[in-house]
Order: structure tokens, then sequence, then C-alpha cells
């Protein structure tokens, strides 16, 4: 089969491999339908190690099940699935074998050929992970919000805390079509400046007291660093984009003195499905909308170029 791989920065290539099979019980085998790219796989192409071996790319999926282990209870072959395989990766492949499958694979009742597999996708991980961001914010009908970065996972917290019940919703982006789809997913307000000045926007806009919560998704200490000036006393940061940096302001000035909290982390696994999957089924809600470009397994390298120059928001990638 064919399966993408990574040997460095900027190295992508769509090699074969042999086929996945069950190696242990709790395996399954999963034909890949749909896949994408992230921006989190953007940070591993930019500066991973080079690795004359390679490492197998893509970690969000949705699929059908092939095979399963002896001791797969929760799903049968046939099941049209929705998964993240985390650190396993994989998923940029026409097929993959999935560990554990009981406790990472989540079956969904429609077919492969639904409208609403991109949707679906994005219940693998980056629905999820704007959705926990604005729960361990604490995004209520009460609480004014600050999102920061108008990535895939940005333009879905704002669709978040829309659903919460969010007073206001201010996303600091910069690109037009990703904050015209911001717009659609709820956000109130944009602010398109950067640096002091995105600051004292956000400031002017919440009469100089700042947001109750901000959920900052790019991972750069820069973004960081502007949630801590955004944020009103006795807030709340919620980290949800992958650090790009190891040491960060913590001190009574910056955190303890303000009575700041800061949560986030990456979503559970199976958080939230029970929460978002009847949403998206009834197509009350349409994340799939966060995927502007769709493209062949062989064409993979040249969607991570498209990513990182920032030419698309999010790309399907089809087996």
């Amino acid at each position: 089969m064919r399966a993408t791989y990574m040997y460095g920065p900027f190295d992508v290539r769509v090699i074969d491999v042999p086929d996945p099979v069950i190696e242990h019980p709790a395996d399954a085998v999963v034909r890949v339908a749909r896949s994408c790219i992230s921006d989190s796989d953007l940070h591993r192409y930019r500066s991973m190690a080079p690795t004359a071996d390679g490492v197998s790319m893509g970690h969000e999926s949705v699929g059908t099940v092939e095979d399963i282990g002896a001791d797969v209870s929760t799903v049968r072959r046939g099941d049209l699935v929705i998964w993240n395989s985390g650190a396993v990766g994989g998923c940029q492949a026409e097929a993959v074998r999935v560990p554990q499958a009981d406790a990472t694979l989540v079956a969904a009742p429609i077919a492969e050929d639904s409208s609403l597999i991109p949707s679906l996708l994005t219940l693998s991980d980056i629905y999820r992970t704007g959705y926990h961001a604005a729960v361990t914010g604490g995004v209520g009908p009460d609480r004014t919000v600050t999102v920061i970065g108008d990535g895939a996972v940005g333009l879905l917290a704002v669709l978040s805390a829309k659903q919460r019940g969010a007073q206001r919703i201010v996303l600091m982006g910069q690109h037009k079509d990703r904050i015209a789809l911001g717009r659609e997913f709820g956000a109130t307000d944009v602010v398109v400046e950067r640096g002091a000045e995105g600051i004292s926007a956000v400031r002017e806009l919440t009469r100089g007291a700042g947001t109750h919560v901000v959920i900052e998704t790019s991972g750069l200490i820069s973004a960081y660093e502007q949630a801590l000036c955004v944020v009103r006393t006795g807030g709340v940061i919620s980290r949800v984009g992958v650090p790009q940096y190891e040491n960060a302001p913590a001190g009574f000035t910056s955190l303890l003195g303000p009575n700041i909290t800061v949560t986030g982390g990456p979503a559970p696994v199976h958080a939230y499905f029970d929460t978002l999957l009847p949403d998206v089924l009834g197509g009350r809600v349409d994340p799939g909308k966060v995927f502007d470009c769709e493209i062949g397994l062989d064409s993979v390298p040249d969607g991570y170029q498209a990513m990182d120059a920032r030419q698309t928001l999010g790309i399907l990638v089809r087996p």
C-alpha cells in the first residue's frame, strides 16, 4: 500500500509499505476513507531531526474497519469509524493498524460516501480540541472570549464558544477567508492587528478589562504573551496549541498577582463525542468547512508545502 513518511525538515514522501495486519488481539485494521494534514503536522515538517527510516505521518482519520483482533468488542468489520492515532501516526495512508481499538475507535452510523465525512473527520482531533479549549476555559453564557489564531483549531474554538453560549467572541486573525468563516462560526468581533496594537484593540472592545477567557491555539510564545495581556484579572487562559517554546512568563506580575488560571492541553481521546456527534449527524453544525482543499495521497508532499505557505486552511487527503 501507499503511505506518507517524513524524513526530515520539508522532506515528505509517499512510499510503498507492507499492508497492515493484526498483530495483537486488541488491534483493528482500518481502510482509510479520509485523513488530513493538520497544523501540528507542520511543526514536525519544519523542525524534525533527519532520519534514514522516516516517520509515518497523519494522526486524524475516518475509515472502514476491515479486520479486528479477538479482543475487540466495540466495533465490527464494515463499521465506519473515527479515530486519532496520536503518537502512533500512519493515517496519511491507504490503511492503518489501530492498536487498542476499543479505546480508540468510535463508530458513526453513516456510509463512506456521506457528505458529512469532512465534519466527522474534524471530530478525530481539531473540533474536539477547540471544544476542549472552551470547556477547560470555562466558556459559558456569561463569558467573553478571545481566540488567538485563525487556523482550523482556532476557528473551531470560535464555533465551540458559540455553542457554549459565550456572550462575546473576539477572533484575532489576519486572513480574509478565515475571518469570514470565523464570523460564520460565531465571532462577534475580529482584531487583525498584532502585538501592542492588537492588545489595545481587544482592550478597547472590552472597555479596558480584557476577556474572561483567552483561547490560545498557535503554540507560539508571542501568542502566549498576547494572551497574558488580553485576559482580564481573574480570567482563564486555555492553551491548546502545541507549544513551540520551553519557558513562558509565570511570575507574580504575569499570573499570580492578577489571579490568572492557565489550563488546556490535548483533548482526551474519547471526550466530547457524545456532545458533538449528534449536532454533526443532524447537520446543525458544519465544522468540515475548515477543509478548503482536497487532494489525493500522492499529492501529500505538495499539500504540506501549501499548508506551510498558508495557502490553504485545511487539506483533506483521500487514498
